[in-house]
């Protein structure tokens, strides 16, 4: 039995074995933003140490700057600015590449260093935000990380890990109809559950990963943390190749030959070993959207919000609040929820390819003006390629609010919040109490095609009755 790829790059970069019986292993890409990162450059103040790879290190504002007005300084909130003072200061005194919001490669931190070809297949990658499981997408094992250990890798470039068991999720079947990425993984984590993913990296493979494009492929990837794995990865192939090609980082010419040669080497085998595989199919799958308080709540659109009785007594109470608070009933459809605020954007889904396909559901169509639908480009090079395409003005024309790069309401450290009870309908990944601003907020995830319908009717809708939901997966 050979290797998976997992345990290929793992072994690659160990560097020891630790007292603590962990490994130290080395990180080939660190990125940061403005949240969990002046912490642990003021550590490093303290301790009168500099970062020992700047050139390894590449940093980002996303989080916390506002999707309207952004260039007009000071921000109206204090603390905001004084994060993107401490990431301004941190990143000059200490060396560090900093896309601020003047770059045209300013954008969301999981977006944009996979558009600038700095994600690479067999890379180790490590940012201070649980979505950085999005460039597994390439064949990286890419973890988040606390602002401790964002101290740690930018003072030693390593960190002090266990070794995580890897499980094989083979995913069967041609996504049908109206299904995207978002449907997939949701599916995934409410068969597997929330917490089926602890101690795990998850390996995504099989005919329909074959079927996706590389954004999708980041979708399914970024949200692997809702299931309790640290991270997930797919094996790099042409596609990923393709993606990678004449990026800004990304090797050239010849060297970028020699490096397909490579990353084809340490791809996993068919003779590769893994501590658990799980079979998927998603031939007959319906699209599918959350109903309570975290992402392993969730069902298709054919279904009924399921009854507590319906689950082990040690999770019902769990249940009762959740339906409590989204002010849903056992047997209820979501089908016909009225819904009041509609937002397509996020790292797990503000790409070009989301964009597109909520434009063709909203081309020619008006929002229901009794909600509030927002659009935010995951970054600037995306908001610049929308403009170029139409897309934007699909969107203005229709009445979504077309806006600037940024984190926005997917956790609302910044003004784009819900407010009292507001329903959602969001490509975001979380649908935490308060997750998007407010204490009552309630939030259903689901794809942007489905979001853009939503926005439209006013309420949540089966997207396979609108006349155009193809979809491009290559």
């Amino acid at each position: 039995m050979s290797k998976n790829l997992f345990n290929t790059i793992w072994d690659q970069h160990t560097i020891r074995k630790l007292p603590t019986g962990q490994d130290q292993i080395f990180i080939g890409l660190h990125l940061i933003h403005e949240v969990t990162s002046p912490q642990a450059f003021q550590m490093l103040r303290d301790r009168n140490l500099s970062v020992l790879y700047p050139k390894q290190t590449f940093a980002t504002i996303d989080h916390i700057v506002p999707t309207e007005h952004q260039k007009q300084r000071p921000y109206n909130d204090r603390q905001a600015e004084t994060m993107a003072q401490a990431i301004e200061r941190n990143t000059k005194d200490f060396g560090v590449t900093f896309f601020s919001i003047d770059s045209p490669r300013h954008g969301i931190v999981h977006v944009i260093g996979p558009e600038l070809g700095l994600t690479q297949p067999g890379m180790t990658i490590a940012c201070g935000d649980s979505h950085t499981s999005t460039h597994g997408a390439f064949g990286a094992i890419a973890m988040g990380i606390g602002t401790s250990q964002v101290r740690d890798v930018l003072a030693s470039q390593c960190l002090a890990l266990n070794r995580p068991k890897v499980r094989k999720i083979e995913i069967k079947g041609k996504p049908p109809k109206g299904i995207y990425a978002k449907d997939i993984i949701l599916k995934i984590i409410a068969d597997l559950t929330v917490k089926g993913g602890i101690g795990y990296a998850y390996e995504y493979s099989g005919q329909t990963i074959e079927y996706l494009s590389m954004e999708a492929r980041m979708t399914i990837c970024n949200m692997s943390i809702e299931g309790g794995a640290r991270m997930g990865y797919i094996n790099p192939d042409e596609k990923t190749f393709a993606y990678l090609q004449k990026k800004e980082y990304s090797p050239k010419n010849d060297a970028f030959e020699r490096a397909k040669k490579y990353w084809l080497s340490i791809a996993s085998k068919k003779d590769a070993e893994y501590d658990d595989i799980t079979h998927i199919d998603i031939q007959d799958l319906a699209p599918r959207l959350t109903w309570g308080i975290h992402p392993g709540q969730g069902i298709s659109i054919e279904e009924n919000i399921p009854s507590p009785q319906a689950f082990s007594a040690k999770e019902r109470n769990a249940v009762e609040h959740a339906l409590t608070h989204m002010r849903f009933k056992s047997g209820e459809t979501l089908r016909g929820k009225k819904i009041d605020v509609a937002f397509i954007g996020s790292c797990t889904n503000g790409r070009l390819s989301d964009l597109r396909e909520a434009a063709k559901i909203l081309k020619g169509n008006k929002i229901s003006p009794s909600v509030r639908s927002i659009a935010v480009p995951g970054s600037q090079d995306i908001a610049h390629q929308a403009e170029e395409e139409g897309i934007a003005d699909i969107f203005r024309q229709s009445g979504f609010q077309w806006r600037e790069a940024g984190c926005s309401m997917c956790l609302a450290m910044n003004p784009d919040k819900l407010e009292g009870h507001q329903l959602c309908a969001s490509t975001s990944n979380r649908n935490f109490i308060g997750r998007q601003g407010s204490p009552e907020g309630r939030t259903i995830l689901m794809s942007p095609a489905m979001v853009a319908a939503a926005a439209l009717a006013g309420e949540i809708v089966d997207i396979r009755k609108q006349e155009d939901s193809n979809h491009e997966w290559k």
